[in-house]
C-alpha cells in the first residue's frame, strides 16, 4: 500500500464492515476463522473498518448540510434538510440524528473483538515471507491504534450524551441489555488513562513504518485527544463543581503536545492549505479523515447559478461580524453596526485574511476553476441570489473546505480528494489558551507552563499569512477568545460543541443574523436581519435513542427528553 492509495483504502474498507448490533457484542458477517486465520486480509480489514467509522461531516447525511448550519456560523439554504430539526422542534429521542450511539458502539465492539481474540492469530506460517518483519511491526502497533480509536469513540459518546455505558469487553446480549450509564467524568478519566497508557508505544510518524501509511493514530493524536478530553472535562457543562484543577490539567496536556510538536514535524500551515487536494499532507494536521476523489461537497456548496451547484451551508452575518480588521482589531460589526452601502464603502477591505479564505461574498470571482468562474451576485434578484431555489439565505456562500478547482458541469466534471480535519495544531493552541485563562483568571499569566493565554492566541494571529493585531490584557478576554475560536475553527465542527460545553446556548443559538442584500439604484445595500431559532437547555446533550431505552430499561434518558 503506498501513501496515496492508503487514503482511498481506508474508506473502501468501510464497505467490508460487518453488522454489529447495538448491544455492544460481536455479531459480524465475517467468518471468524477467516478473520483470524488470514492476518494480511481479515485482521487488517477489521482494523481499517474501525478507522473508517471515524466521524466526519463529509459523510454525515443531512442532505448536504453540516452541523455548522445548526449554529450561528451558518444557515442551510434548503428547507428540506434534517439539519433544521436541531432548532425547529423536530428533534426527539425517537429521531436521534446523527446516530452517534450506534456508530460509536459498533466501532467499540470491533475493537473488543480484536483485543480479545488477537491471541488466535498465528504468524508462524509467514516466517519465510519476505514481508514477515513488516507484518510483525504492524501487528505490534494495531492493539495500541485500536485502543486509541476506542478512546476516541468514547470521547464522541461522552461529549454527545454525557453519561454513557463504559464497556471494555465483549458482552452477551443479556449482559449488554442491562448495562448502566457511567458518570461522564469517569468516562473522561478512562479516556485520559488510555491515552497515557498507549502514547509511548505509538510512533510520532509512520514515515519509517511498514508501507509508510498515513491517516493512522500517532503519538501526537493520542496527546491531542487527551488534551481535548481534559478541556471538555473542565468545561461548565461537565465540570459542575467548577474544579479549577481540571483546567490546570487541561493546560498541562495541551502544553505537553505543543512542546513536542516541532520535533515531530508538526507546525502551523498557511490557512488555505488546511483543505484541498493535498491537505492530508499539510504539516499542521494531527489527525484527519481522507476521502477519495469526488465533487459532492462542491455540488452541495457551490452557489446556485454555477452549473451543478445547489448552494447549501451559507456563512452567516453573525460569523462575518466576528471577524476583525487588521488595522486596529475592531470587529466588522463594531465598524459597520448599521446599514452598509457595500458598493461605495467596500466594507470587507482590510478584514482578517481568514474571512476571504472562508466566505464567498458578493462580487467575488468564484469558483476558482477557469471553466465555471463568474462574479458572484448574491443580492436579491442577482444571478446567484433569491428568489432562485436554494439561493443563499445569508448573502454569502461557503469557501472553506470547498475546492474551487472542482468542475461540476454535467459535461466533463472533475473530482478532487478531500480531508476532514479531526485534530490540528491551531486547536491545541486555543485549547491551551482557554485552559490557562480559566485556571489563572489572567490572560497574561504564564504560570508554571511558560506561555500565557494571550501568547498562545497570538501565535495563531502572528502567522505570516494572517498577521492580525496581538491580544493583550485580560479585559474582555473571554469574548475575544470565543470570537477567535469561532473564526479560526469555522466549519470544523467545533462551534456546535463549544457553545454547548460553555453552556451558552441561550446566548448564541437563539438566533442567527443574516445579510439582506438588495440592489438599489445600481448599488448593493446590506441590512442585517435576525432569524430567531428555538433553543432549549435539553439540547446541551443529545437524547439517548428511544429504541435503546426500550431494549434496556436501565438506560435513563437525558433531562428534558
Amino acid at each position: 500500500m503506498n501513501r496515496k492509495n492508503s487514503i482511498v483504502i481506508a474508506w473502501l474498507a468501510l464497505c467490508l464492515t460487518g453488522c454489529v448490533d447495538l448491544s455492544y457484542n460481536e455479531v459480524t458477517v465475517r467468518d471468524e476463522e477467516w478473520v483470524y486465520g488470514s492476518p494480511n486480509s481479515g485482521i487488517k480489514n477489521l482494523v481499517f473498518d474501525v478507522y473508517a467509522l471515524m466521524f466526519n461531516e463529509f459523510e454525515i447525511n443531512f442532505g448536504g448540510a453540516i452541523k455548522a448550519s445548526a449554529t450561528d456560523e451558518a444557515d442551510f439554504a434548503t428547507s428540506l434538510s434534517a439539519i433544521h430539526k436541531y432548532y425547529n422542534g423536530g428533534w426527539s429521542a425517537a429521531y436521534p440524528f446523527p446516530n452517534t450511539w450506534m456508530t460509536a458502539y459498533r466501532a467499540i465492539a470491533e475493537v473488543h473483538t480484536y483485543l480479545e481474540k488477537i491471541d488466535q492469530v498465528n504468524l508462524d506460517e509467514f516466517i519465510y515471507d519476505s514481508n514477515y518483519a513488516n507484518m510483525l511491526l504492524q501487528f505490534e502497533l494495531f492493539p495500541y491504534e485500536l485502543r486509541f480509536l476506542r478512546a476516541y469513540y468514547y470521547f464522541e459518546l461522552a461529549k454527545t450524551y454525557g453519561d454513557v455505558p463504559l464497556v471494555t469487553t465483549t458482552l452477551t446480549n443479556v449482559e449488554a441489555n442491562s448495562v448502566e450509564r457511567m458518570p461522564v467524568q469517569e468516562v473522561f478519566q478512562f479516556i485520559i488513562g488510555e491515552c497515557d497508557a498507549i502514547a509511548p508505544y505509538l510512533p510520532y510518524s509512520y514515515a519509517n513504518e511498514p508501507n509508510a501509511e498515513i491517516g493512522r493514530a500517532t503519538r501526537a493524536a493520542v496527546m491531542a485527544l487527551k488534551a481535548r478530553t481534559l478541556l471538555y472535562a473542565a468545561s461548565p457543562l461537565f465540570n459542575k463543581d467548577n474544579d479549577k484543577e481540571l483546567w490546570k490539567q487541561a493546560a498541562a496536556a495541551s502544553k505537553a503536545l505543543l512542546d513536542r510538536a516541532g520535533e515531530w514535524g508538526i507546525k502551523l500551515s498557511n490557512y488555505n492549505q488546511l483543505w484541498g487536494h493535498d491537505a492530508f499532507y499539510t504539516p499542521e494536521l494531527i489527525m484527519g479523515v481522507g476521502r477519495g476523489a469526488d465533487n459532492n461537497f462542491e455540488r452541495n456548496n457551490y452557489p446556485v447559478g454555477v452549473e451543478g451547484g445547489s448552494s447549501g451551508n451559507c456563512p452567516s452575518q453573525s460569523l462575518v461580524d466576528a471577524y476583525e480588521f487588521a488595522d486596529n482589531g475592531q470587529t466588522f460589526k463594531e465598524r459597520y453596526p448599521g446599514q452598509i452601502n457595500v458598493t461605495r464603502e467596500n466594507p470587507y477591505e482590510g478584514l482578517d485574511p481568514r474571512f476571504a479564505l472562508t466566505v464567498v461574498k458578493n462580487g467575488d470571482l468564484w469558483p476558482s476553476n477557469s471553466i465555471q468562474q463568474l462574479e458572484i451576485q448574491s443580492y436579491v434578484n442577482g444571478f446567484n441570489g433569491a428568489p432562485k431555489y436554494s439561493a443563499t439565505t445569508t448573502g454569502y456562500y461557503l469557501r472553506k473546505y470547498v475546492d474551487g478547482n472542482c468542475v461540476t458541469t454535467y459535461n466533463n466534471p472533475t473530482t478532487r480528494r478531500h480531508t476532514w480535519i479531526i485534530m490540528r495544531l491551531a486547536e491545541v493552541y486555543l485549547n491551551y489558551a482557554e485552559a490557562m485563562y480559566n485556571y489563572y483568571g489572567d490572560a497574561d499569566a504564564k504560570g508554571e507552563f511558560g506561555m500565557s493565554a494571550n501568547e498562545a492566541v497570538n501565535v495563531l494571529r502572528n502567522r505570516p499569512d494572517i498577521n492580525m493585531p496581538n491580544f493583550a490584557g485580560s479585559a474582555g478576554f473571554e469574548e475575544r477568545y470565543r470570537r477567535e475560536r469561532m473564526v479560526e475553527l469555522a466549519f470544523e465542527d467545533h462551534r456546535f460543541w463549544d457553545v454547548r460545553r460553555w453552556k451558552k446556548g441561550n446566548e448564541f443559538f437563539t438566533q442567527v443574523t443574516v445579510a439582506d442584500l438588495r440592489l438599489v439604484n445600481g448599488e448593493v445595500i446590506l441590512n442585517r436581519v435576525v432569524k430567531p431559532r428555538q433553543w432549549e437547555d435539553k439540547y446541551y446533550l443529545y437524547p439517548v435513542p428511544q429504541f435503546e431505552i426500550q431494549r434496556n430499561s436501565k438506560l435513563a434518558q437525558n433531562p428534558g427528553w
